[in-house]
């Protein structure tokens, strides 16, 4: 696979942000990133765009608060990842608080299946809800929803995925992404849409006398970790929930479960970035829904007793450790299989679907991403779901939207996929064992018409190089700040150095001390312990090392390349 690094262009209104009070280095990264104008950095809460706009949301709350009004009962249907534990917390935090009488029910990922089903309706049914609330599901949920109202259950949808060519119905619907609606963030989380909903039923609450005294700010930690943790695009509406959460949690006034989920990683929530919600706390909430069940997730999220968060979460934790172990044992299998493809001269294909009977279903999403990464192709793996059926996740890369493709491999091959569903990058699906490779074939179409061989190079896109005297510890500091993630990437430079010394470390990693025009630098690359040249090029990022207790700057290299090969 071909590698190019590519610097991000620098739009001349960076210099305006400078001229406004940006940092110089900081005005740069958020100007290659769309960043216009300063109050597009601002993460004030004020900033969020007015729920009003919101298809739905009106509806969602009058029927919300006559629930309330009337102490119906309220039952939660959750989706079984950190998007669906999360928002189901903060629907069941937020609802009890404006006195709702509100319980949960998440469905389990391997008796179950994903979203409202008929089945699961049968489940609701024993415990005689007025209203269901799905929370990041549910918009293609049309048969649940008519079992329901067949029932006589409501039902409000608050998701965010795709619809499908038919809305669910009767139902009350909040998805930015459905039909008309004008709200002008489409990249929300699950998490994200419902803390609107409860915004939207705390102000009618308020303006009818009732109970508004809820403080829906307190569950912006819960919103900022399944946010990050979906990978949704971080656009300014997202980057404001993330900050904010971000803020609770380094001011130690996170949620009993939240706190427990770093504490059990070993890692201070009080220090906590962007990035720790998505490789710290993330993976943890998620193993429940991958091999278990997410009760358990859920559980954590809404206890308000730190002991038992700290059992519920050093639960979650022993589960991600067993995940970590049935993920990495299958990539060494798909890798295996894509070797033998190579070997065999079937490696000219633009996408990518695994299957072996072995596999666990659980943990084909996180296998999907490991082997999209390596491969640079959209990649989907499979694994038995019981009954001859085999569930799939895929995951793809820029400019090749997954759910639309699996949308028209299902227009051109009627029958062949299941109940499917997802995003531009992340989608899930069911298909026959039996129809395996035909799907593989069918999909492969797809991708030889949308995508050119040159989509298939990987780029490393870099914000260029730091003139002397800007690359120090301080800088390092001020790049924690900001909420960097999917959509809004984190900042990653690239020079030439000179290696003046090398040392494995760990058995596994190769510390570095870089020169470049009389200043030195400690640099760190993990997991790799082959010999460097004299010079190279580099792509780092700059980070804060507190190992000898005070902070020291520290290059992590991200690639590294000759120097001059380019």
């Amino acid at each position: 696979m071909t590698i190019a690094i590519e610097r991000r262009p620098v739009p001349a209104y960076a210099a305006a942000l400078a001229a406004a009070g940006v940092e110089p280095v900081l005005a740069r990264l958020f100007a290659s990133r769309g960043i216009a104008a300063p109050e597009e950095i601002d993460d004030a809460l004020a900033r969020l765009p007015a729920y009003a706009s919101m298809r739905g949301i009106g509806e969602a709350a009058e029927r919300l608060v006559r629930a309330i009004d009337r102490r119906e009962r309220i039952l939660v249907v959750a989706d079984y990842d950190a998007d669906g534990a999360t928002a189901c917390a903060v629907a069941l935090r937020g609802l009890r608080a404006m006195g709702a009488v509100a319980d949960f029910l998440v469905p389990n990922r391997f008796n179950d299946g994903y979203g409202l089903t008929p089945g699961i309706v049968a489940q609701v049914r024993e415990r005689s809800p007025a209203l269901l609330v799905t929370v990041d599901n549910g918009i293609t949920s049309v048969e649940g929803v008519a079992a329901a109202a067949t029932a006589g259950i409501d039902v409000l949808v608050t998701d965010h995925h795709l619809p499908g060519e038919r809305l669910p119905e009767p139902a009350i619907i909040v998805n930015p992404n459905q039909p008309g609606c004008a709200f002008p963030s489409k990249h929300l989380a699950g998490v994200g849409v419902m803390f609107y909903v409860l915004a939207a039923t705390r102000a009618l609450l308020r303006e009818r006398g009732g109970n508004a005294s809820a403080n829906l700010a307190d569950l912006l930690d819960l919103v900022a970790l399944g946010t990050v943790a979906d990978v949704v695009r971080l656009d300014h509406a997202n980057r404001v929930l993330v900050a904010q959460g971000l803020k609770r949690l380094r001011a130690g006034r996170a949620q009993a479960g939240v706190e427990a989920l770093f504490r059990v990683a070993g890692r201070d929530p009080r220090s906590a970035i962007a990035t720790d919600l998505g490789f710290v706390a993330g993976p943890r909430l998620n193993a429940a829904g991958r091999l278990a069940d997410m009760t358990v997730g859920i559980r954590c999220l809404v206890t308000d007793d730190p002991a038992e968060a700290l059992a519920l979460a050093a639960e979650l934790d022993r589960l991600n450790r067993e995940r970590r172990s049935v993920e990495a044992g299958i990539v060494v299998e798909a890798q295996a299989d894509l070797d033998e493809a190579a070997t065999m001269a079937r490696d000219d294909t633009f996408t990518l679907c695994l299957y072996r009977p072995n596999w666990h279903q659980g943990v084909v999403g996180i296998v999907a991403s490991r082997i999209k990464d390596r491969e640079h192709r959209p990649a989907i793996v499979f694994a038995p779901a019981g009954d001859g059926r085999l569930r799939g996740s895929g995951r793809s890369i820029a400019g090749f939207h997954l759910r639309d493709a699996l949308a028209l491999v299902d227009a051109r091959e009627p029958g062949l996929i299941g109940p499917f569903g997802g995003h531009a990058v992340a989608a899930g699906l069911a298909i026959r064992e039996a129809d395996f490779g035909r799907f593989a074939e069918a999909f492969e179409r797809v991708g030889r018409e949308w995508l050119r061989p040159a989509d298939l190079e990987r780029v490393i896109e870099t914000d260029g190089a730091l003139a002397p005297g800007e690359l120090d510890v301080s800088l390092a500091e001020r790049l924690r700040e900001p909420v960097w993630g999917q959509g809004f990437a984190p900042p990653a430079f690239d020079d030439e150095f000179g290696v003046a010394a090398s040392r494995i470390v760990g058995g596994a990693h190769t510390k570095l001390l870089l020169e470049r025009g009389g200043e030195r630098f400690d640099a760190i690359l993990f997991r790799s312990t082959a010999p460097l040249p004299g010079r190279i090029r580099a792509v780092f990022r700059p980070e804060v090392d507190t190992f000898r207790g005070s902070p020291a700057l520290q290059l992590v290299l991200t690639h590294w390349e000759p120097a001059g090969s380019a």
